[in-house]
């Protein structure tokens, strides 16, 4: 057997390429467990392989606890106890006693071997991990080898594999097998599997490393970039700054008729992408990053890290963005949390604001809805495009979209107001979905496979998300997302 032993070794070792300690660790466990089977109740057993001549000693263990940690019999030893003080131990030593070997030749044919190729698939794995560790937070690329329905398994080349989530897309990117693709690598820690390669095409760093290749400046440190904030798939603000007085350094970036910025956001699926002057000073740096917005005054609060910004009436809803998604991202960029308001903005002013925020619309628009008795996003999300009133301008079509927007919104809107009640802590606990909310006992188990198990959760989908998932219509699907929506807001 001990020759067995060291044969295993030598030519795993050799045909894998792995060091002999991770084989003998390997054949080491593979006995452990078959000699625990010997025993019905759970206990710790470990085993001693002599690498140089293949002998092996097989002991049962127990460590030795406070009574703080102290659970069975079987596997502890209570520090305070009487065979504890007989033996001299303390907390922290490992009592052992030896028994009998298993049979490694009777073993070997089924559950060693398994557990040993499990074991140097591991090790194969840490070892490819380890080569590319170098290579963390920096863009690699690779082709697509296999799509799941929660990830795309990419190959890296020599012999190493990436996963790379559907969440860490830019939306709406679909990719086949042999596709090449490109993404921030990053390392995971997954339950019960360790530490595995993965990528994220929806990281900073993706924008960051693109404009490396696409910017000499950049790649050279004459350019430096200090800040980026992005809603990956829709839009980036990236603050530049130059080490070297001539040059521009968003004309670099930008490149000769915006080929490199265009380059960059090609690669990202078309996402919108600005590019500001860094500035050390936050209010200065603000004034950039809301540009062509004019801003009338700035008021700083340091010690909460917060601005009131007054812009022109007519600047408002540029400067907001749609749903808010301009000032998020300069809030992000800046670092500062930033309250927006026209020069005209008194506190009666508050719905006109949410609608401009939220929606999108300018101040004339947010006004006549008000007037109309459309005043929240609420109320719009419920109406019909028969209970708009006339307005110039305002056809079908933009209706369709301002009731889509407002559906889109009101997400967000709950989260803010939970936020504003109190933390995460005190909110309830999320509601599993039933079938009362519309779904059958088969479609549950389908939405549970793929992580969709509360109402919260539901509600957080878009409905070609939810289509993607389960096989249904897209009416039906909408029905459902806005059920569960409309849920959330009455808790």
């Amino acid at each position: 057997m001990n020759e067995e032993i060291l044969l295993v070794a030598d030519s795993v070792s050799n045909e894998k390429d792995l060091p002999k300690d991770t084989i003998f660790e390997a054949i080491e466990f593979a006995l452990a467990s078959a000699a625990k089977k010997r025993y019905k109740e759970d206990v710790n057993v470990m085993v001693d392989i002599d690498q140089s001549t293949g002998d092996y000693l097989t002991f049962r263990y127990k460590d030795v606890v406070s009574f703080d940690d102290y659970e069975d019999s079987e596997i502890h030893i209570l520090v305070d106890s009487d065979f504890a003080e007989e033996n001299n131990l303390e907390v922290g030593d490992r009592f052992k006693e030896q028994i009998e070997n298993a049979d490694f030749g009777r073993i070997a044919a089924q559950a060693a071997k398994q557990v040993i190729v499990q074991k140097v698939r591991d090790a194969e794995r840490l070892e490819i991990i380890k080569r590319f560790r170098p290579s963390l937070g920096q863009l690699v690329s690779g082709s697509v080898k296999k799509v799941t329905r929660e990830f795309i398994i990419v190959d890296l080349g020599d012999s190493a594999e990436a996963s790379l989530p559907r969440k860490d897309l830019i939306q709406g990117e679909i990719y086949r097998v042999g596709d090449r693709i490109k993404g921030i690598l990053e390392e995971s820690i997954r339950e019960n599997r360790g530490p595995q390669l993965v990528l994220s095409r929806s990281s900073k760093e993706m924008v960051s490393e693109l404009f490396k290749l696409e910017v000499p400046e950049i790649a050279e440190e004459v350019i430096e970039i200090r800040a980026v904030a992005r809603e990956a798939g829709a839009r980036t603000k990236i603050a530049v700054k130059t080490n070297d007085a001539r040059i521009d350094p968003v004309g670099a970036c930008v490149g000769m008729r915006g080929s490199r910025v265009q380059a960059v956001s090609n690669e990202l699926g078309n996402e919108r992408i600005d590019i500001v002057v860094w500035e050390d000073d936050q209010a200065k740096l603000l004034v950039n990053t809301l540009s062509p917005a004019e801003i009338l005054s700035i008021v700083m609060d340091d010690e909460n890290r917060t601005m009131e910004v007054v812009v022109k009436d007519e600047n408002l809803a540029l400067a907001i963005g749609r749903n808010g998604q301009n000032i998020r991202l300069a809030s992000e960029l800046v670092g500062w949390q930033i309250q927006i308001k026209g020069e005209s903005s008194g506190e009666e002013d508050a719905e006109i604001l949410k609608l401009i925020e939220y929606l999108g619309v300018d101040r004339n628009l947010a006004t006549k809805l008000i007037e109309n008795g459309l005043e929240t996003v609420q109320k719009i999300s419920e109406s019909k495009a028969e209970d708009f009133p006339e307005i110039d301008g305002l056809g079908e079509e933009d209706i369709s979209t301002l009731i889509d927007r407002a559906e889109e919104s009101l997400l967000e809107i709950a989260l803010l107001e939970l936020d504003e009640e109190g933390s995460e802590t005190e909110l309830k606990e999320a509601r599993k979905i039933e079938i009362s909310d519309g779904f059958t006992d088969e479609e549950i188990k389908t939405l549970n496979k793929d992580n969709i198990e509360t109402v919260e959760d539901l509600a957080d989908l878009a409905t070609d998300e939810l289509i993607e998932i389960i096989e249904i219509d897209d009416k039906r699907a909408a029905e459902l997302i806005m059920s569960a929506r409309g849920e959330w807001l009455k808790d």
